[in-house]
């Protein structure tokens, strides 16, 4: 974040040193503590993903620990509008951990704190978005940040829990050419050039995302034991289809890049370089090959291409 934040109003030179004394504090001292107890918390909730949770007192003293540290910072921002003078990078990531912390009820007893998460929040872009997406019955996992030169952005999850990234751009830097590049072109190798959402309730989910972005019914094919594959247009272009839940363990969607010449040469590449390849390569209706893989890291994604 301090490199995104060089040279720009986000990192003063003025007041660099303390921007970033600020900043590694959130991350080192108050994300630190609370970190470790939201693990515990969730642990509890979700033992399947966060493992076995810890016995009761322990989870009490972490509990208390992240207490002691917002009892710390709550008298310092009562009289502060942002951490470190004007808003900057420290306070992109100190009130991001405060937020997560908020969701668990932490700030109740701090005022200053729940107050400066609110300025944080309300800042100008996504507002509308934010309220949508709520509205619409989806949930914010991360709130809104600015990336300079790049825009801001916002982790959310639909209804049915697929969690998905929102951006709007920041053109002022761009030239007129990488405006519009775009990161999803369905005619260049490298892009995007699919979106496929594996849904519990795939109806449901149309209807959201249709609301939210105005997206449009496209084909429905029938697969059938496993439903129908809908899929869905942006300004009368097939952009991305959605499907029952099938092999998926949750809601999920997965992110199709386009690849030149044969997928199979490609799935060679993702295993030398130490992902996994679990399906593929295999023919699907354009026509086309496809195959799904997992990188190195564990995440999960998708290649096509016109030949196998």
């Amino acid at each position: 974040m301090l490199h995104l934040a060089e040279g720009t109003p986000l990192l003063p030179e003025g007041r660099r040193a303390e921007v970033t004394q600020w900043l590694i504090a959130a991350l080192n001292i108050i994300e630190f503590a609370s970190a470790a107890w939201m693990d515990m918390v969730l642990a509890g909730r979700m033992p399947e993903f966060f493992g076995p949770p810890p016995p009761a007192e322990v989870v009490e003293h972490a509990r208390r620990t992240s207490l002691t540290r917002l009892d710390a910072l709550e008298p310092l921002m009562a009289d502060r509008g942002w951490i470190a003078g004007d808003f900057s990078v420290a306070d992109i990531i100190m009130a991001d951990v405060l937020r997560l912390v908020e969701t668990e009820g932490q700030l109740g007893d701090h005022p200053a704190l729940s107050g400066y998460v609110a300025r944080a929040i309300a800042r100008p872009a996504f507002g509308r978005a934010m309220a949508d997406i709520a509205a619409a019955g989806g949930e914010v996992r991360k709130a809104p940040e600015d990336i300079p030169g790049t825009g801001r952005y916002a982790v959310v999850a639909d209804p049915q829990g697929a969690v998905f990234g929102l951006l709007q751009p920041d053109m002022s830097q761009m030239s007129e050419a990488e405006a519009g590049e775009g990161a999803f072109n369905q005619k260049k190798p490298g892009h995007g050039n699919w979106n496929e959402l594996m849904s519990t309730d795939p109806e449901a989910a149309f209807a959201f995302y249709a609301g939210l972005f105005g997206w449009t019914r496209g084909e429905a094919m029938d697969m059938g034991k496993m439903g129908t594959y809908q899929l869905f247009r942006r300004n009368g272009v097939d952009i991305g289809a959605m499907m029952g839940l099938g092999d998926a363990p949750m809601p999920v969607w997965l992110p199709y890049f386009g690849v030149d010449g044969a997928v199979t040469n490609v799935i060679e590449d993702i295993r030398t370089a130490g992902g996994t390849v679990h399906h593929g390569p295999m023919e699907v209706p354009g026509p086309a090959w496809i195959a799904v893989a997992q990188d190195p890291q564990g995440a999960w994604f998708a290649i096509v291409g016109t030949e196998r």
